[in-house]
């Protein structure tokens, strides 16, 4: 599940994290060559995150209502990233590693729930993505039929839930 993936620093951000107002959990990909806390890492630091699925949110007139997204194939779904090493503040010797997941336009199956979609990529995608030869016309939408997704309890949204349960990707009645 993505609720693991740490928030990007890069190096180039000098002032205490604190300071980093900027949302930086999810990379652009229209973006993600152009956008100084990224473009770097595109050209050099990417990396592959593996995840059982992820969450998505639906505005509703009851609230927030998340589902689950998960592969129709039961294999991993395997998230387009970059990674950085970062110093949490000048002073500091030790750096921090951290990711990001690049994120596009969303498929028609998952724009019924949100605007927006993890980039999916597919085994063969792999090393052309890591070696750099891939560039950002892998950047897209996964296909329709990739992916399937069921709501969840709300649960998820607490921070009080611990997130290694399994259950919070449990199926619910709406």
């Amino acid at each position: 599940m993505y609720s693991h993936a740490l928030r990007s620093h890069p190096l180039w951000w000098n002032k205490p994290l604190k300071e980093m107002r900027m949302a930086t959990f999810n990379a652009r990909a229209e973006t993600v060559t152009t956008k100084p806390m990224f473009r770097e890492a595109f050209q050099r630091k990417r990396c592959l995150i593996p995840a059982s699925g992820y969450y998505e949110w639906q505005d509703t007139p009851q609230g927030k209502q998340p589902y689950y997204f998960t592969r129709r194939d039961g294999q991993p779904v395997t998230i387009a990233g970059l990674w950085d090493r970062c110093r949490p503040d000048r002073s500091a010797e030790e750096r921090i590693l951290s990711c990001t997941m690049i994120i596009t336009e969303p498929n028609a199956f998952v724009a019924e729930v949100h605007d927006r979609m993890p980039v999916i990529l597919e085994e063969k995608d792999f090393e052309p993505w890591l070696s750099g030869e891939a560039g950002t016309e892998m950047l897209k939408p996964a296909a329709n039929e990739l992916l399937q997704r069921w709501p969840v309890s709300k649960r998820v949204n607490s921070s009080r839930a611990d997130a290694e349960d399994p259950s919070l990707a449990d199926p619910i009645q709406l």
